[in-house]
């Protein structure tokens, strides 16, 4: 494999001007420039990330941290992550939790070194857990986290707001016994999307029944059970807000195989709007969330700090949501 030395001899030039080629630092005369990257190509020479990122301090890798890599919300997430991070030259090394503290401190030490800058979803985490295992140097954006205020960036969804919409479009529509498919315990998202099915329910005015509150973890399989044990009650609910797309789905199922037409018998509907949300049958209505820029937005924020490491200014972004109406609970269209 050549080195940096065959190509400086091959173009007749010192080594540094061969690594200020690659690495973009003082200038170079252009013509030097493409002959040392001609002589590089022919040479099938490679620059040593690790390296160059011992003397630059830089690894051009953005570190990303989620609870978990399954589903069409995580992929949009780093989908927006990526489109975001490409733009400016950085490549992403992503990593999962799975929702406990081991693995989540058990990534974070496998990221330091490694990475500029890190990017974090851990809505089950605790405070105390993030301060002790964030890095000390690096800058951080926290998504979707139960910490907020000025010690790091972070990005949040409006979930209180959106869940208490479409709890609401559900009343309008004449439904009194509303159910919900909850999140996941200790969850920032589930907690605040149940918080705003209630808050709906009191504004119209509807007593609050903890049989139709069933427990859920964000999967589909929790979907489904949870609607086979809300169709179980003697008076069951007429509509069933479950808090977030995939249980939502999975309470289709159920249905579908209990014989129970939607939404004439039962309506349903969810929450952040994944791209499968308009294609099941019947087509869901939810909680649009822009998921896609969540992650494109909390990439902004870190590669801001990374440029204005001493300027920066913290901030903590709240992502608005939209109510996308669909057959699954009410005629086509948006509100």
């Amino acid at each position: 494999m050549a080195t940096i030395k065959d190509v400086a001899r091959e173009a007749r030039v010192s080594v540094a001007t061969v690594s200020r080629v690659f690495s973009g630092g003082a200038p170079v005369r252009e013509e030097t420039r493409r002959r040392v990257r001609d002589i590089a190509t022919a040479l099938r020479y490679v620059p040593h990330g690790g390296a160059r990122s011992l003397i630059t301090s830089k690894t051009s890798t953005i570190g990303v941290l989620l609870p978990d890599l399954y589903g069409e919300f995580f992929s949009e997430v780093i989908r927006g992550i990526d489109l975001a991070a490409r733009r400016s030259g950085y490549h992403l090394i992503v990593s999962s939790s799975h929702n406990d503290r081991t693995e989540f401190e058990g990534a974070m030490r496998a990221m330091r070194g490694r990475v500029d800058g890190v990017i974090i979803m851990s809505p089950d985490i605790d405070a105390q857990a993030l301060m002790a295992n964030l890095p000390d140097s690096d800058p951080v954006v926290l998504l979707n986290c139960a910490m907020r205020g000025a010690a790091f960036d972070s990005v949040n969804i409006d979930n209180t707001r959106g869940a208490r919409a479409i709890v609401r479009h559900l009343a309008c529509h004449g439904h009194k016994r509303i159910a919900i498919i909850a999140g996941a315990p200790r969850n920032v998202d589930g907690h605040e999307r149940q918080l705003g099915y209630h808050t709906a329910l009191r504004d119209a005015s509807i007593d609050r029944n903890t049989r139709w509150e069933a427990p859920g973890n964000f999967t589909e399989d929790s979907g489904f059970e949870a609607m086979r044990t809300l169709l179980k009650l003697r008076a069951r609910p007429t509509a069933v807000f479950a808090a977030n797309d995939s249980m939502a789905i999975g309470a289709l199922s159920a249905l579908r195989e209990a014989g129970v037409r939607v939404p004439e018998e039962m309506a349903v509907a969810g929450f952040d709007d994944i791209p499968i949300a308009r294609h099941v049958n019947p087509p869901l209505t939810s909680v649009h969330v822009p998921i896609a820029e969540l992650g494109e937005r909390a990439t902004d924020k870190l590669l801001s700090a990374l440029v204005n490491k001493n300027r920066h200014v913290r901030r903590n972004d709240v992502l608005g949501t939209t109510l996308v109406i669909r057959s699954s609970c009410g005629p086509a269209g948006h509100a």
